[in-house]
């Protein structure tokens, strides 16, 4: 079992503000559950976050972590929304943490 912030990436450029947090949380999973977004199993989903436009996605295995940023541009799409949205996928890191406990 790797530790969890190996298995875990920030997601920024999530449209906020147009669905409830949880539908759009669904919509994220789903997402990154696709193989054709390089996906695999998702453990959990943290969404809203204390930065607007930001989630966090941490998957059971880590290699999943690897195959999602090897991706060229990820497109979130869904019928329920109005058009696709870009994503910006990075690995989650320690900068990454320490910024959101600033934003505390």
């Amino acid at each position: 079992q790797a530790a969890r912030s190996t298995r875990t990436i920030v997601i920024a450029g999530v449209p906020a503000g147009l669905l409830q947090d949880d539908v759009m949380a669904d919509i994220l999973t789903i997402h990154f559950q696709m193989s054709r977004n390089n996906g695999g199993d998702v453990e959990e989903v943290t969404y809203p976050t204390w930065n607007k436009g930001v989630a966090y996605i941490t998957f059971e295995d880590q290699e999943v972590v690897e195959s999602v940023l090897k991706k060229d541009q990820h497109l979130l799409q869904d019928r329920r929304l109005s058009r696709l949205y870009p994503l910006t996928v990075t690995r989650y890191n320690v900068s990454s943490s320490l910024i959101h406990l600033i934003m505390l």
